[in-house]
Formats: structure tokens, C-alpha cells, sequence
């Protein structure tokens, strides 16, 4: 169909013999000449497959004499993909000895979201992954006779078949792709349905090998009959599968017929169940209005988009609009019309418009719903007649919708619902201007597909077997023709590789009728495009003329600008990108240069040993300008490590692959020194080492990298070489086997699914050629290893491929460190660099190996000797490269002055787990040695000689990353002080190092005679450490005779509170007050002892709070509370006693007086209202006007009233406060609350201070017995006053 003037002219007449005499399948390859460009001239009809298959071997065998013609023409050809299955060739050579006649022979198809291709050859119904190189594993399932209708009536068509393929399983993207490219099946139900019978075939699970037999339906209406099946036109259209949410092996198909009605069938291993739907369109006319009216296409909205599981939405391509349907997944089938919007209409702006000059007809062919259901692509096909010539032809465009998805729909079941629910992204994109006129079967038996790259291109199939991918580029409509330069038949469907990132694009992939899978890479649409004919003149009007302004505005973009993002976004690109782009295309430009000149300076060293200038000039050239990847000389440095060998190719066998492989990687080694001795002798290392150390350091990782592929090749080597011994019957295949295969083919596999120019090449020649990835290898371990180990398998299966893939982690780091070390004086100055083995993604896939170790071995239980020893082989392997790398990271995060807080934290965590469960394992292993190695009697020296030999390893890497806990597990179990000190002494880290650990380990398990014994020999740190633990610091500064420190120590211990230090770390959290009051003594002890200056003060304060102790045990004993314990270890403040005292009788009246005398000044200046207040109180105990009114009327003398006035509380608290022999600590109480008004006056104290008298004259008493309350108090400051001794330390 789409055959605008590219380089194929005899296609046409190539196709029209091939349907006169259909060519054979391709056989093996053959020897014939190369081709010189993209066809082959005078190629035969009945084509065989070339030995250029492989677009990478076209690219090995071109010779330099080559013209830039020819190279562009190696760039735009398709790579193969994959081979059919043998029984599919077996097959397509059975149809051709049976003599079959007529153009359509075989149906085929591929599954998008599956990678499956089908194809039918016969009554033989074919189903294999496509993504292997070498098809594997293909299910051979018959097509019942009832399926396949009356062929003698009407001759085998390829479009007659429709396939539905729907995957059981809900496991991610990811695990799915990983199934795929390991061959693991999943559970996958298959609807095979003829679309001219409405007859329906449906295998539940075609992995069953149980049962294959499948669940078939009957005809489409029961008078069914030879006249039916003789019939031209199809009675179903389209069909679409979605699974039936949880339920099993279960459901639903829907199915359009082009004359309106829709079917429903309800699949499951019981039956299918089918139901017509037939109110999809309000007339039904003849037999051409049918043909023409009916249902063109169905498509899913996709599940992520829809709002419920149970419902979802679907929609239906018309020949005018686009209906959206609603049908529930449950057994009961519901399915709703909610809406429908035209396409074809009078509205230009929301449509295509119609009736416009020149227009006969409009046909909508196919369409297409994007992955996130927010784009909606139409195929239409306009018929126009050309008013300059006259002549007709057939316009072809791309109409791109933008769907609304919250749109509402009215609830009115009766009420045809006419809803605009898509918008036009942008104008019709015109794909052919002019094409030959087709009939309408040749129109609808054309398809379209959308989501391969470039981004924003589509492919069209046609009926007569062609495949074109169609873009907007550079201003501009761009097909390629998919063609192959032998005979490959016609391509039966097309589809997208499935990215390896889950990405939402994969290269195009065509499946072919005799020559496979092939996939059509991104550079070959847009370097091997060619626009379509140009457009005839038209007047202003036509149904052009939109899109011929939008082309005249794109045609500002110039000719060099690098290509952007290719879609519909395109057509309002405009001019302002162009100052932008053209500056990067002229730098790309310097680039290309300065590495071509690099790379010829260093071919020359190779042949001559010669640098001739070339630092002078690299320099000139701008070759130092860039860091990093983009830097040239790293960028030569990958090329080499990455180079695809010449003689690797897919036709040789597996054995030669294997052993050629290590030598080419021997050989890039090599050329890497060759380029490191080029750097040096040129001086150019010189400058890069000191200037752009980033860029060399990544020149350096490259030859660790290599290093590292070329042992873990000679580990692959090995492991099938024990396998070889262990399996030899002559069917197995120790190549193919093991958890390492498994992962070089899922690295390899993701590599080609990424790279499509790879596709050709096997998934071992992939991985062993892209050497600079090798962090792929540790990303696909942190991804896939539950699907790698096959987490299915018994534990015990698990762990021993878990360990193979550990194996290959350490071979990898070891060989790389191996490396850096011999090459040390190569590499630039470390600080600030990050190692690819620091790498997040490096460190994640090791950490996911050992943590399935881990996990395996608790699960596995009680493994035998040598199964133990080579967990614990690998397990502490993977453990020193580990935590190497987060040392490494850690050092430069470090150096940067960049935050790493978290990291330390996880690295802290995952370095006692791993050193925890690699010393639990030893501990095991020791004593099955011990069981093993004794006999007769216990020998414990012979367990511990087998304990610190096992056990050694694992202390020299807990002690060099300060893996605490696993030394003192160590030394606690062996019992040796004596190492113990020594790890102490040699662990010196941050917060106090290995020797707080070891104290803070006595002080939680209240061994502290060991605790302070250590003291001994490590004093400073244990001054240091037992700065939080002041219950037992005192005890080590008594040992260090730092007498002074230990009175304060013990004095602050005897008053602290257990409220107070409720958070900090201590031995004991309540003191009695028993307890305290030993303290306090012993805190006055070690200040006498210590007699440092002014230690009379520190002995006064200790006094001090010994009476106040003494009190509150007095004062508490009042308090209704007590009794219940409720003060029996609670320390009170000062002023909470003197409080209690005030609410209290008479005797506690005078016990707040000797609480102030015991506290400091500043306590009694700050409560100076509280002082007053204990006066007021004291006043308040005795009846001074009765008092007064007795001394009248009996006449008492002097000596009378002064002895009555003795027995009073005043008197009492004047003599313990202001005697000359009071007993007051820090001060006295004249300087806070004078005794007489005038002393107030005297000293000056106006502003600051009352006195006893100006607060005794707001006594209710002042006024009458005023003069006997001022007695009173005068007489005790005037008379001697003796405190009480106090109380001996109880025993």
C-alpha cells in the first residue's frame, strides 16, 4: 500500500508473483556475497535466508572502501529478533509438500503485553516467546475441525483470526519480564476465535500439560450453514479479552460484528457462555449499510485508568464516532452504552470535518488507546477528488484525541447519549497526501499501532502484507517500509519490544511470514524515512489545508537541529528552539572531532609506539573540556572495553561462543593497558590526573570492570564444568543451567531489549561485551533475585543458588580491588571520589544476596558440614566487599562535607546483621568441628584452638569497621580478658571507641567490680564514660584519689531526684533516705580527705543538706499521705517543705524557720513572700492578746513574762535565726528580712526588704499586743542559741 518512492521498486511485482508461487521457508544460512546497500537487485521470487541476517555481522564484515552511502544504508536495516521454532519451519514446509494453494497460507500474531507470538499453519495453532534469540519452548496446540469451518467451501484467510491472550498471574512488570527472559512459564489462558463463524476456542491454561483439550463454543446463529461460511465478509470485526477479577481461569471476551451488535462471552473451564448486545447502533439497513456502519474496532481502556476493578470501560470505533461502553467483570455480564462522540462531523474544531470541497468519503479503519489511557490515535481514510486533473485518490491520516477521564455520562438508560469525552490534541496528522484508490476490504483489513519508538510514531499493516512506520519529523511526514533484502513474505502483525525499565516505548517488532521476528530500530525510521510524494496544488478550502499550515510553520527548523521529542507536541514547535539547539549540534560537532583525533593518535601509538605531540594536540582540539562520561578519553576508554568481537556470531555453536569469549576479553585488557601506557608516555594522565580526576578514575574502573568480566567468565567456566561431571547423560546442558546462567541471560536479555541493534546477538555475547555495565549485573540482583533463585524451590534449592550468585558478586569486587591495587599509582587522588563499587545500586544488589542468605538459612534449618562452610565462605566474602563500599562512600560523602547521617545509620545496621548472623554460623560450625575432631572426654582447649581459628576472620573485620557487638560476643564467649583489653586498646573510634561499648555492656549487665577493675587500666575513658553514670563515677575517681571530684560526684548523687534523671543512664533510679544520707557523709569524707581550698565551704553545704534531709524526714511524717509511702524515697524541694510546714500544727510552724537557716541566700532573697509568711504563721500559734490581758490582770513580773514569752514560736524562730550563735548557712537573715523597721533605715535596705516588725504589724494582734510580739522576737535575737548536733549515720 505505502510505497512512496523509496528504494524498492520491484516489490509490487516481487508480491504479486509470491501469490502466484509462494516461496519456501528461509533454511539455514548459505554463503552468498554481501549486499551492497539496503535491496538486493534482482533478488529471486522465492527467496532464502542470507548469511547477513544479523545486522551486527553486516556491520563486522564491511570493509573500510565503503562509501557513507553504504554505512547509512547498515544503519537503517531491521535486526533480527528471533528465529521461528523448528516446529514452525516443520510446518510451514508440511503446508507447501501438501501443494496449498493461494495467497494466504499461515495467521500469525504477537501479544504485546505477553512477548508471545502465534501462529497458525494448518490446524496446527503455534505459541512461543519471541524475545529468545533462539525460539524455545514452543506449544504446539490443535485448532478443533469445528473452528476452522468448511474450507472446501472457502479457501483459508489469515485475517479470519483473532487471538486473545490474557496472563493469570498479577505479579508486577518487572517480575513478568523476568519470567519471560528466564523461559519460566506463567499461568496463561489463549481465545482463539474465527472471526468469519463466531466460532471460539478457549485453552484455560496452555502451560497445563494436564489437559490441552480446549473449551470450544458454537456457531454464531444455529441456522448456520455452507452459504454462511462461503460468505466474503466476516462476521466479527474485532474482539478484546479481559480476566474476570478473582476468579480462576475465568473471562470475558467482547466481539464486534460489522452489522452493529455486540457479542459478550463468558470463558471458563466449564463452558463458554456468550450473549448478544445488539441496541449498539438505532438503524440497521441493507447488507452495504452493514458492511459499512458497523463496529470497526475495539479497544480496552486501560485497567490503572478505570475507577473500579469489577467495571470496566471499553470502547467502539464506528464508521462515524467513538462509543464508550461500561461492562461489569462479574458472572452476571452487564454492559452499558455510556456515551458516544462523533468524529465525523460538521465541527472542525472537535472533529473531522465533512462536506468539505473535493471530499467524497471519510473512513474511520482502526484505532489505538495509549498505555495511561489519555491518548486516543484513529486511522482515517479520506477519498478525495483532485479539482485541478480531476483525478481521485485516497488521503491517509492520524487523528490524535486526548481523553477526558472524568467525564460524566447521564444515568438515563433510554436516552441516546451524545458526550464529548475527547478533545483533538492537535490537527489530523497527514500521513500519505496521495495514495491509489482501494476497495473498502482492502481498507479494513488495514490495522494501526501505537507506543514504539521513535517516540510519537505509529505502524500501519495493510492487507497486502506491508508494514509502515509513519512519524513527524523535523517539520515533516516520515514513513519507512519495512523490507528485508531476500524474500521474507508478508508481515502477518506488529508490535513493541517491552522496555526492561518498564518504560512506556520499546522499539518496533514485526512478525514476518517466513523469516521471523524482526525489530526496526530508532535510528533506521528516522535516518532511513522518506517523505510521501508531494501534494498537488489545491484552492483554499480543502480538507488539506489544515495541515498544510501547520507544515509551512514547521519548516523553520533547520536541517541539522537534533531531533526532539517526535509527536503530535511537534506541530507547535515553532522557531524559538533553534538558537538553542544549534549551539549544542556545533559543540557535538567539536566532539566528533577531538575523539576522531584521539582516536587516530592512539591507533598510531599501537602501530608506531610513536605519541607525536599529542598532548599539544588534544589540547588544541578542546579534548580536555569535558568531565566525566562525556569526557573523550573516557569515552574511548568505554569503546574499547565494550567492543562486540568480530567473530562472535549467533550461527556458531554455544562451545565455540564459550571459549572465544574470555579470549576477547583477554584481548580488550590488553588494548586497555595499551591505552593507559598511551596516556602515560603522552602525558595526557598527567593532566587528567590533576585537572579532571572524576574522568580518569572512570578510565581506571573500566579496567577493574574488565577484570572483573573476564573472572567471572572463568567462574561460569568452572561451575559448568562441575556440572558436567555431576550430570552426564547426554540430554543435559550444564551450560544452560544455574543461577548464574540465569542471570547473565536476564542482564544480557535487558540489554538487547534496551539496545535494539542488539537483538541479533546472544544474550551471553551481550553481557560479556558491555563491560562498562557491569553494575546492570547487581541491579538486576537487587530486582529479580526471588525470580533468578526461583523462589518456588525449596529452601535448600534456594540457598544453593543464592550462593552461586554470591560467588559471582565477590569474584566480581575481588578482581576489580585486585586491580585498583596493582594499578594504584595509575589512579588520581581519591578524596572526594565515589567508586562504582560504592555505587547505590552495586551496594543494593549485594545486600539483597546476602539478606537472601540469611533469610534461606534460618528458614533451611540444619544444613550439612559443607553446605555450612560454604555459606559461611561466601556469606563473609560478601560482607568485607560491603562494607568496604560504605566505607569508601562514607570517606568521600565525608570529604565532600555532604550529609550522611542516614548512610551511616544503615550502614551501621546492616554491618551488625551480617557480622551477627556470620558469627552465629561459626559458632555452629566450631561445634560440629569439635564433634567431629574430639574423642573420648570434652577437650576445651581443643574447642577453643578450633574456635579462634574459625572465629579469627570475622574479628579482624568487626574490629576494622567497629562491629562492636560482635567483638564483645567474641571475647565474653572465650572468656579472655586478656584480648578483650586489647581490642580496647587498639579500637579507638569515635564516641570513646570499643572501651565504652565494653563499659556501658558491664554497666547493663551490673557487673561493676569488672566494670571498675578495668578502671584501672583504662582510666581516662572511664572517667570519661562514667560522666552519664554519677552513681558509680564516684567509685573511680576514690580509685584515682581525685577525692575533691568524688565529694561532688557523691553530693550530687545523694540530691538527685528520680524524676530528674528518668532519661539518663544509671544503675540505680530511686535512693532511700537512708541511702542519701550515707552519700552526703561520704561526700563530706572525701572533702575533708581531698582538703582541696576552700573545702571548709563544700563541708558546710554537705551539713547543710544533711539537716535539710534530716528535716523533710521529720516533716513528712505529718502529712496525712504518708502513710500510704507516698513520700517514702521522693526528695522535696525546700520550698515544698516549708509550704507543708505552713499547712501543718505548731511544732512544724518552727521546722520551716530551720529549713530557710539550712538553705543558701539567694534562696531565701528569691523567696522572700515565703519568709514572711512562715512570721505571719509563727504569729499565728499563740494567743498574745490573752497573752497580754493575763500579764495585766495577775501582774506578772519581768521574769514572768519573759518566761511565758520564751514558750511562744516568735521567740523561738527570733533565737534559731538571729542569736549570735544561729545556725545559718551561706549568710544570715538580716540581710534578707532585718528584725526592727530602723535597722531597715540603718542599712539602707528601703528598697529591697520589710522587716520582722513592719510584717508583724499586719497581725490582727499587732495593734493590742504589738509590743509583747516585738519582745518576744528581740529576746531571741538577743540570747545565745545551741543547735542540735546532727544524727550519727545509721548503721
Amino acid at each position: 500500500m505505502f510505497s512512496p518512492g523509496i528504494r524498492k521498486p520491484h516489490l509490487l511485482h516481487r508480491r504479486d508473483k509470491e501469490e502466484a508461487a509462494p516461496s519456501p521457508p528461509p533454511g539455514g544460512p548459505v554463503h552468498t556475497p554481501p549486499p551492497r546497500g539496503f535491496a538486493v537487485p534482482d533478488r529471486p521470487a522465492t527467496g532464502t535466508p542470507a548469511p547477513w541476517t544479523s545486522s551486527s555481522l553486516l556491520a563486522r564484515i564491511s570493509t573500510s572502501k565503503q562509501t557513507d552511502r553504504a554505512d547509512d544504508s547498515d544503519q537503517i536495516r531491521p535486526v533480527r529478533v528471533a528465529e521461528f521454532p523448528q516446529v514452525v519451519r516443520n510446518a510451514q514446509a508440511s503446508l507447501l509438500r501438501k501443494n496449498f494453494s493461494g495467497k494466504n497460507m499461515l495467521a500469525g500474531g504477537i501479544d504485546k503485553h505477553t512477548s508471545l507470538a502465534w501462529m497458525i499453519c494448518g490446524n496446527e495453532f503455534f505459541i512461543w516467546s519471541y524475545m529468545a534469540s533462539v525460539a524455545k519452548d514452543c506449544l504446539v496446540l490443535e485448532v478443533p475441525s469445528s473452528l476452522i469451518g468448511n474450507e472446501a467451501v472457502k479457501p483459508f484467510s489469515c485475517n479470519q483470526w483473532a487471538v486473545c491472550i490474557i496472563r493469570w498471574h498479577s505479579s508486577g512488570a518487572s517480575i513478568r519480564n523476568s519470567g519471560e527472559i528466564l523461559h519460566q512459564r506463567s499461568s496463561t489462558g489463549v481465545i482463539l476465535c474465527n472471526k468469519r463463524t463466531e466460532a471460539i476456542a478457549y485453552w484455560p491454561d496452555i502451560y497445563d500439560e494436564s489437559n490441552r483439550s480446549p473449551v470450544l463454543s458454537s456457531f454464531g446463529y444455529s441456522e448456520a450453514s455452507a452459504s454462511d461460511g462461503a460468505s466474503d465478509r466476516f462476521k466479527l470485526n474485532s474482539i478484546i479479552a479481559a480476566a474476570v477479577p478473582g476468579s480462576t481461569h475465568e473471562c470475558i471476551a467482547v466481539a464486534s460484528e460489522p452489522a452493529g451488535a455486540l457479542w459478550l462471552f463468558q470463558c471458563s473451564p466449564a463452558g463458554i457462555q456468550r450473549k448478544a448486545h445488539k441496541d449498539t447502533f438505532r438503524d440497521s439497513g441493507a447488507e452495504h449499510s452493514q458492511k459499512s456502519n458497523g463496529g470497526r474496532s475495539l479497544a480496552w481502556l486501560p485497567s490503572n485508568v478505570s475507577s473500579e476493578a469489577a467495571e470496566r470501560k471499553f470502547f467502539l470505533l464506528t464508521n462515524h464516532e467513538v462509543q464508550c461502553w461500561s461492562i461489569s467483570l462479574l458472572h452476571d455480564i452487564k454492559v452499558k452504552k455510556l456515551g458516544s462522540q462523533e468524529i465525523v462531523g460538521t465541527d472542525g474544531d472537535v472533529s473531522i470535518k465533512k462536506d468539505i470541497a473535493g471530499q467524497k468519503n471519510i473512513w474511520l479503519l482502526d484505532m489505538q488507546i495509549d498505555e495511561h489511557g489519555k491518548e486516543f490515535s484513529i486511522l482515517v481514510a479520506t477519498f478525495c477528488k483532485d479539482r485541478v486533473s480531476g483525478s481521485n485518490y485516497t488521503q491517509y491520516s492520524l487523528l490524535t484525541m486526548l481523553y477526558k477521564p472524568n467525564q460524566k455520562f447521564s444515568s438515563e438508560d433510554n436516552v441516546v447519549k451524545i458526550e464529548r469525552f475527547l478533545e483533538k490534541k492537535a490537527p489530523s496528522q497527514v500521513i500519505i497526501p496521495k495514495a491509489r484508490v482501494q476497495d473498502e476490504e482492502f481498507l479494513f483489513s488495514m490495522r494501526l499501532k501505537t507506543g514504539g519508538k521513535p517516540s510519537g510514531s505509529v505502524i500501519i499493516l495493510s492487507g497486502d502484507g506491508t508494514a509502515t512506520v509513519a512519524i513527524y519529523w523535523r517539520g515533516s511526514t516520515r514513513l519507512y517500509q519495512f523490507d528485508l533484502p531476500w524474500d521474507a513474505g508478508k508481515v502477518l502483525d506488529a508490535s513493541i519490544i517491552p522496555s526492561a525499565e518498564d518504560r512506556d516505548e520499546g522499539s518496533w517488532v514485526v512478525l514476518t511470514e517466513k523469516a521471523g521476528v524482526w525489530a526496526i530500530p530508532e535510528k533506521a525510521v528516522l535516518v532511513g524515512g522518506v517523505e510521501p510524494p508531494e501534494r498537488s496544488l489545491s484552492r483554499k478550502g480543502s480538507c488539506n489545508e489544515a495541515v498544510a499550515e501547520e507544515k509551512r510553520r514547521n519548516q523553520v527548523f533547520n536541517a541539522n537541529v537534533v531531533p526532539r521529542r517526535a509527536s503530535s507536541e511537534a506541530w507547535s514547535a515553532g522557531e524559538r528552539q533553534r538558537p538553542a539547539l544549534t549551539g549544542i549540534a556545533q559543540q557535538a560537532v567539536v566532539d566528533e572531532e577531538s575523539e576522531m583525533l584521539l582516536s587516530r593518535l592512539f591507533h598510531d601509538f599501537i602501530s608506531s609506539g610513536a605519541v607525536n605531540e599529542a598532548l599539544q594536540k588534544l589540547r588544541a582540539a578542546g579534548a580536555f573540556e569535558k568531565e566525566g562520561e562525556m569526557n573523550i578519553f573516557v569515552r574511548l576508554s568505554k569503546s574499547i572495553v565494550n567492543t562486540l568481537s568480530k567473530h562472535w556470531t549467533t550461527t556458531r555453536e554455544a562451545e565455540f561462543l564459550a571459549s572465544t569469549i574470555v579470549s576477547s576479553l583477554v584481548e580488550k585488557q590488553q588494548k586497555h593497558e595499551k591505552f593507559l601506557q598511551f596516556l602515560v608516555l603522552s602525558k595526557c594522565h598527567e593532566e587528567l590526573a590533576s585537572k579532571q580526576r572524576a574522568a580518569m578514575l572512570t578510565i581506571m574502573e573500566h579496567g577493574e570492570k574488565l577484570s572483573g568480566m573476564i573472572q567471572l567468565r572463568e567462574l561460569q567456566n568452572s561451575l559448568s564444568q562441575q556440572r558436567s561431571s555431576t550430570h552426564l547423560s547426554p540430554q543435559s546442558k550444564p551450560q544452560t543451567s544455574g543461577a548464574l546462567w540465569n542471570l547473565i541471560q536476564l542482564v544480557g536479555e535487558k540489554a538487547r531489549m534496551n539496545t535494539v541493534l542488539l537483538m541479533d546477538r546472544d544474550n551471553a555475547e551481550v553481557f560479556y561485551s558491555r563491560v562498562s555495565d557491569i553494575e546492570d549485573l547487581f541491579y538486576c540482583l537487587s530486582h529479580e533475585i526471588q525470580y533468578i533463585t526461583n523462589k518456588e524451590e525449596h529452601p535448600s534449592v534456594q540457598l544453593q543458588r543464592a550462593l552461586e550468585l554470591s560467588n559471582a558478586c565477590i569474584t566480581v569486587v575481588q578482581a576489580a580491588m585486585h586491580y585498583r591495587e596493582g594499578h594504584k599509582e595509575w589512579y588520581p587522588s581519591p578524596e572526594g571520589l565515589i567508586t562504582w563499587n560504592s555505587h547505590l545500586v552495586v551496594r543494593s544488589g549485594m545486600w539483597s544476596v546476602a539478606f537472601l542468605i540469611m533469610e534461606l538459612l534460618r528458614e533451611s534449618g540444619g544444613a550439612d558440614m559443607s553446605i555450612k562452610s560454604n555459606i559461611w565462605s561466601q556469606l563473609e566474602g560478601l560482607t568485607d566487599s560491603l562494607l568496604e563500599a560504605y566505607i569508601g562512600l562514607l570517606t568521600a560523602k565525608f570529604e565532600r562535607g555532604e550529609e550522611h547521617g542516614v548512610l551511616v545509620q544503615e550502614y551501621c545496621e546492616r554491618r551488625d546483621e551480617l557480622l551477627g548472623s556470620l558469627y552465629n554460623l561459626a559458632k555452629e560450625i566450631v561445634e560440629a568441628k569439635y564433634q567431629e575432631s574430639k574423642e573420648g572426654a570434652d577437650n576445651l582447649d581443643l574447642k577453643e584452638s578450633i574456635f579462634r581459628e574459625l572465629t579469627s576472620p570475622i574479628l579482624a573485620t568487626a574490629k576494622r569497621h567497629e562491629g562492636y557487638r560482635t567483638l564483645w560476643q567474641i571475647c565474653y564467649d572465650l572468656g579472655d580478658t586478656g584480648l578483650l583489653r586489647s581490642l580496647m586498646h587498639d579500637s579507638v573510634g569515635p564516641h570513646g571507641g570499643f572501651s565504652f561499648f565494653v563499659f556501658k555492656e558491664l554497666v547493663n549487665s551490673r557487673q561493676y567490680s569488672k566494670l571498675l577493675r578495668l578502671g584501672e587500666e583504662f582510666q581516662e575513658e572511664l572517667a570519661s564514660f562514667l560522666k552519664e553514670w554519677s552513681d558509680l563515677l564516684w567509685l573511680h575517681e576514690i580509685f584515682l584519689n581525685q577525692f575533691a571530684s568524688a565529694s561532688e560526684t557523691l553530693h550530687t548523687c545523694a540530691l538527685e531526684g528520680p524524676e530528674g534523671d528518668a532519661n539518663l543512664p544509671t544503675s540505680r533510679k530511686s535512693l532511700s533516705f537512708v541511702e542519701r544520707r550515707r552519700l552526703l557523709y561520704l561526700s563530706k569524707i572525701a572533702a575533708t580527705a581531698g582538703k582541696d581550698i576552700g573545702y571548709e565551704v563544700k563541708v558546710a553545704r554537705i551539713e547543710a543538706d544533711m539537716r535539710i534531709l534530716k528535716l523533710q524526714e521529720e516533716i513528712v511524717q505529718h502529712d496525712p499521705e504518708y502513710a500510704q509511702g507516698k513520700y517514702t524515697n521522693k526528695l522535696l524541694r525546700p520550698s515544698e517543705l516549708i509550704e507543708m510546714c505552713l499547712k501543718r500544727d505548731r511544732e512544724l510552724a518552727l521546722k520551716a524557720f530551720e529549713v530557710f537557716a539550712s538553705t543558701s541566700s539567694s534562696f531565701r532573697s528569691s523567696n522572700k513572700g515565703l519568709l514572711e509568711a512562715c512570721w505571719m504563721n509563727a504569729a499565728n500559734q499563740d494567743e498574745w492578746v490573752k497573752l497580754l490581758q493575763a500579764s495585766t490582770t495577775e501582774g506578772w513580773s519581768d521574769e514572768v513574762i519573759q518566761e511565758a514569752l520564751q514558750g511562744t514560736i516568735l521567740f523561738n524562730a527570733s533565737r534559731l535565726c538571729y542569736s549570735p550563735d544561729a545556725v545559718v548557712y551561706d549568710g544570715t537573715f538580716e540581710e534578707v528580712l532585718p528584725v526592727k523597721k530602723e535597722d531597715v533605715h540603718l542599712g539602707g535596705l528601703e528598697a529591697k526588704c520589710f522587716s520582722v516588725e513592719e510584717v508583724l504589724m499586719q497581725h490582727q494582734d499587732f495593734p493590742d499586743a504589738g509590743k509583747l510580739m516585738m519582745t518576744a522576737v528581740i529576746m531571741g535575737k538577743e540570747l545565745s542559741y545551741t543547735a542540735e548536733e546532727p544524727v550519727e549515720m545509721d548503721s
